[in-house]
């Protein structure tokens, strides 16, 4: 069979925009689009090397995104995004300004972050929406007031959870799904509920299919175990 060949069909790549070696951007993308009052090349966009955009993904100038990055379809990243190495993206997630997201992270289809502060080796399930203003709208000091929240290293977040303003998301958590975090959440526990509390720690779950001793017993979370 034939090598595939990269084509960029309907897809623009502005002025300013660095996009590192064998990293595929898809038909229907915009990528190095510049934020509203900027001029085309005046802020520069860098993805890096083995990467694929896919289709219909809009990524502003302004950010910086590391090798191994991964989108979904019709992924929106507004400017001033810091996006480390081996991350992935899910369809139809939006980015806004001012997020800062580590390694090795896995955010998931249909998720909103504005402001957030997420570590290395975190999962965000689908739909999760992190909020950034306690009083919508248009407080002038919103962006000085509480922001985003911060999500610690090996935290989990399940489907359709909704995370409230400056709360911290403690390292090796786990937030069940459907839950309105407006607390801080401390480490290795598990929360649930609206508003969600501390239901157990970490390392009292259990495996539904009996085939590990308890779940998260495997790499990256080993080192966190015995906590």
């Amino acid at each position: 069979m034939a090598n595939s060949t990269v084509r960029l069909d309907f897809t623009r790549i502005y002025p300013g925009a660095k996009i590192g070696d064998d990293t595929r951007i898809g038909p229907f993308s915009l990528i190095g689009l510049p934020p509203r009052e900027s001029r085309e090349g005046e802020l520069k966009l860098v993805i890096g090397s083995n990467g694929i955009v896919r289709p219909f993904t809009t990524i502003y100038a302004g950010s910086v995104i590391g090798d191994h990055f991964q989108t979904g379809q019709g992924v929106s990243i507004r400017e001033d995004n810091l996006i480390g190495d081996y991350v992935s993206i899910g369809t139809n997630t939006v980015l806004e300004f001012g997020n800062r997201i580590g390694n090795r992270v896995r955010i998931h289809t249909g998720c909103f972050l504005e402001m957030v502060t997420i570590e290395d080796d975190v999962f965000v399930g689908p739909y999760v929406v992190f909020t950034d203003d306690p009083h919508p709208m248009n407080c002038p000091k919103y962006k000085g007031c509480k922001g985003g929240a911060t999500v610690k290293d090996l935290a989990r977040i399940g489907a359709n959870a909704t995370i409230l303003p400056g709360v911290v998301v403690g390292r090796n958590s786990l937030v069940g799904a459907g839950s309105v975090v407006t607390e801080n959440v401390p480490d290795n526990t598990v929360v649930v509920g609206n508003p969600a509390q501390v239901v157990k720690h970490i390392n009292d779950l259990e495996c539904s299919l009996g085939a590990f001793e308890r779940p998260y017993l495997w790499e990256p979370y080993l080192a966190d175990s015995s906590s």
